[in-house]
């Protein structure tokens, strides 16, 4: 380890010796980058304190012994025990907006971040007439605080069974100053809401099959298992939302449901449902969509 501290000296030193050992380890991605370039140099310019979307200026600065320390640290965290990277930096990003994360949530990546920062058009059509808006298994609190920020006049509930995940999600929503406007519910889906009824209900819930729980990279072994798995065909939480959604939405409202690849399981389990799936930059296809007439 001493040899190595003495030969690299640069951040283009580390950061090459970063790519050529998350290949050679065959890490995997998705958790905020999508390749072991792009992770090595976050993971570098956060351990630094430099700006993560600088790496020019600073590429051939040289370290001091205890930055090289640290970023041995850091980068045989990700390569040794597999952790993502989000939770060695504490932070995920969707869009602009940045979030506290740690291993009691899942790192947020949710198409639903393209279709708020548009305004969910077409199908809200005034976004200052959102008064109600329900983001339900919320995790991170991440979307719940983008709903806040693409519906000005809307109130914003905030649901999750895990008190963990909301501890988190409190946290964020302090952050961004939105206390009295997110609420966190701790609730198992509906079951603590009454009967409130919302213009628009938005769920990115476990829908992991079996078979793809049995098959994940260690780096997503790290996530709340309460938070992925969702039965044999990943539709066990979907189920429970779709039967009892029509109570909560006020008339004319639309609920949305990300369920990433499972289009196919989607409408093999609800053949007569009429739903609209719905296209992102992201990805075609990974959530669909409903109106209260529909249910």
């Amino acid at each position: 380890m001493s040899a190595m501290l003495d030969d690299l000296h640069t951040i283009r030193d580390w950061l090459r010796w970063a790519v050529s050992r998350f290949s050679e380890a065959k890490l995997s991605f998705g958790h905020g980058c999508e390749n072991a370039y792009d992770e090595a140099a976050w993971l570098i310019l956060h351990t630094l304190h430099l700006p993560i979307n600088q790496l020019e200026p600073f590429i051939d600065a040289r370290l001091t012994r205890d930055e090289r320390l640290a970023l041995l640290e850091v980068l045989q965290q990700r390569i040794n025990h597999r952790v993502p990277a989000a939770y060695l930096t504490h932070e995920a990003w969707l869009g602009e907006f940045k979030f506290y994360v740690d291993e009691r949530v899942i790192v947020p990546r949710s198409y639903f971040a393209e279709l708020l920062e548009n305004g969910f058009a077409p199908w809200i059509d005034d976004p200052y007439a959102v008064t109600d808006a329900l983001d339900l298994c919320t995790g991170s609190g991440c979307l719940a605080i983008l709903m806040a920020n693409t519906f000005p006049n809307a109130q914003v509930d905030a649901v999750d069974i895990s008190t963990d995940a909301l501890a988190v999600a409190q946290r964020n929503i302090a952050d961004y100053g939105l206390e009295e406007i997110v609420v966190p519910v701790h609730s198992d889906l509906f079951a603590k809401l009454g009967g409130k009824q919302y213009d628009l209900i938005i769920s990115n819930p476990p829908y992991v099959t079996t078979a793809s729980m049995d098959a994940l990279p260690p780096e997503y072994r790290h996530e709340p298992a309460l938070a992925l798995a969702a039965g044999a065909d990943g539709l066990d939480i979907v189920r429970r939302i779709l039967s009892a959604a029509k109570a909560h939405l006020k008339p004319g409202g639309v609920i949305a449901i990300e369920v990433g690849h499972n289009r196919d399981l989607v409408e093999a389990a609800f053949p007569q449902m009429e739903a609209v799936w719905l296209d992102t930059e992201g990805g075609d296809e990974k959530i669909f969509l409903l109106t209260r007439e529909q249910l």
